[in-house]
């Protein structure tokens, strides 16, 4: 099992400029607004409210900086969580929205200490034009050294026939629940497993 044993708020930023130096290696979770994304922050550190989500879709404009610490066996993996602010919601004004959105575009493709981004879709809403464009967003500015989760939130909520017709369609995707659980261990396994390397798979399976 992999353990989260300290979870920390580090910092808000409004733009990359003001982001904290890089220190160690990030991962990025990304998604539209009212996809899950607080919910499954917390899921990953087994906190109820490291991360907190907004009473509106879409207020939170910051980049938000968590440091946390797994533990598997009898070794600690520090990584950085980076909360990016939910894209697609309809009450920011144009141009606070282009802004938002451009300060957000050279977060991610300038960001060079990122190595994973999890991108997080709603599973009731597995086709979504603005979801496929991120997807091809992602794929174009993705270095050698990073890797694209493709995470789909909320899968209780969904029957059993829908979520095979999700992985019929995205093989590689992880389905995920913050509600029952259900893949957030195999989540935090892929990320280790990039960052640190594939033998954390055996160390864990052999506890």
């Amino acid at each position: 099992m992999i353990k989260a044993v300290s979870s920390n708020f580090i910092t808000s930023a409004p733009t990359i400029k003001e982001a904290p130096p890089p220190s160690m290696a990030e991962v990025a979770f990304m998604g539209r607004s009212n996809v899950g994304k607080s919910s499954l922050l917390n899921a990953l550190v087994d906190r109820k409210s490291l991360a907190k989500s907004s009473a509106t879709p879409g207020k939170t404009k910051l980049i938000n900086f968590f440091d946390v610490t797994y533990k598997v066996g009898d070794d600690r993996y520090p990584v950085r969580f980076v909360d990016l602010p939910g894209y697609g919601y309809a009450k920011a004004s144009k141009s606070l929205k282009n802004e938002w959105q451009k300060s957000l575009t050279d977060f991610v493709a300038n960001r060079d200490s990122i190595k994973v981004f999890v991108h997080l879709i709603d599973s009731r809403h597995p086709a979504l034009d603005i979801d496929k464009d991120t997807r091809e967003f992602l794929k174009k500015i993705k270095k050698g050294d990073q890797v694209v989760l493709e995470v789909f939130t909320k899968a209780d909520k969904l029957k059993q026939k829908d979520l095979a017709a999700i992985k019929k369609v995205y093989p590689d995707a992880l389905l995920v629940s913050s509600v029952n659980k259900r893949g957030i261990e195999e989540l935090k396994k892929r990320i280790l497993e990039h960052i640190f390397g594939k033998d954390l798979l055996s160390k864990t399976e052999t506890e």
